[in-house]
């Protein structure tokens, strides 16, 4: 397997090596036997990342149209979440009826976009409402996501996190959203993370899986790196940023170390990976950075819910109030566009 040696690979700028849009599909990631050496000969120059992440930003822009259309693409790209203590089915069915219509009617009419059956990429709950989803989506092709293995934190006991995902996979689940042990990076025990996520690929059975590293709790970049190559050799059909639960979720040096880790792993093996950056991504302009980075870092395949989803729900809120405004040229209030 190739591995990355250069300190500032997965940092450098440069053209991205990813192979022609034609050439990648969004299939199951078989994985590969681990390459602990592979994984070890990983490094990441924190200071040439962070300098990416500030330009990117500034360097690339949308504007007018363009704008309008590229927050169309993120609306389909977004697992239109609730993940709280409070959760109830009717909360969800509210959710899963705006998954089916994300964007007011009289909206999509100014944009000239009614024919373009914008959905969201998915609506991820808790294991116990994943039957009330199932229903309330019949018919939609929007996929039901459950986060499982004792989200947040992982750390219940082995089989129960196992029973878990097969539990959600039975009720109906499509994606299964699972939690890695933080620990076995924090050691450096990657053979444990290996067979820790092979086990989870196993149970999860027909459903993709996304691999949450919970990168805010992995003290470092290449820490990220290496548990990013990980999840992937063992299986994971995406690799996630967070579980929205940690103190720091989703940011755009981490999203730049885990896509070079994706295209590393696309150009050793031929699996294409998704990605799925979660937490903190609340507004419109947040939503544009991370499809311009998929774009610069992996190419157009990853601009669509087949390789890239945004872990979300007032994202949404504000993407509309984003639209209305270029077709009014008025920002309404937030209520107008209620999530639930």
């Amino acid at each position: 397997m190739t591995v990355t040696r250069d300190p500032l690979a997965v940092a450098r700028p440069a053209a991205p090596a990813y192979p022609a849009p034609r050439d990648v599909e969004a299939r199951r990631n078989r994985g590969v036997p681990l390459d602990t050496d592979a994984v070890l000969a990983l490094r990441v120059n924190r200071s040439a990342v962070e300098r990416r992440a500030a330009t990117l930003p500034r360097r690339r822009t949308v504007k007018k149209e363009w704008q309008a259309a590229w927050l169309l693409r993120a609306v389909t790209c977004i697992d239109l979440t609730t993940l709280q203590g409070d959760d109830t089915p009717g909360n969800v069915v509210r959710l899963c009826a705006k998954a089916r219509r994300p964007v007011r009617d009289d909206l999509l009419e100014a944009l000239g976009a009614t024919h373009l059956g914008i959905r969201v990429g998915a609506v991820c709950v808790y294991h116990s409402l994943v039957p009330t989803a199932v229903r309330a989506l019949e018919g939609s092709r929007i996929p039901v996501a459950a986060v499982s293995t004792g989200f947040p934190a992982g750390l219940g006991p082995f089989p129960q996190r196992l029973a878990e995902v097969r539990a959600s996979v039975e009720a109906g689940a499509d994606e299964i959203d699972v939690v890695i042990t933080r620990g076995h990076v924090l050691r450096g025990d990657w053979q444990a993370l290996y067979e820790e996520v092979r086990a989870f690929r196993e149970a999860a059975g027909p459903a993709h899986m996304k691999v949450i590293l919970a990168t805010g709790e992995l003290a470092t970049l290449t820490n990220v790196a290496r548990a990013s190559m990980v999840a992937m050799m063992a299986g994971a059909d995406f690799i996630k940023t967070s579980t929205g639960k940690e103190s720091v979720n989703a940011t755009l040096p981490v999203g730049i170390v885990m896509t070079r880790m994706i295209r590393e792993y696309l150009q050793s093996t031929g699996h294409a990976v998704g990605f799925k950056p979660a937490g903190g991504i609340r507004t419109a302009k947040a939503g544009l950075d991370w499809l311009i980075l998929m774009k610069e870092e992996l190419g157009d395949p990853w601009l669509r819910p087949a390789l890239f989803r945004i872990g979300a729900s007032a994202l949404l809120t504000d993407i509309e109030r984003q639209l209305e405004h270029f077709v009014t040229g008025r920002y309404s209030a937030a209520h107008r566009h209620p999530m639930v």
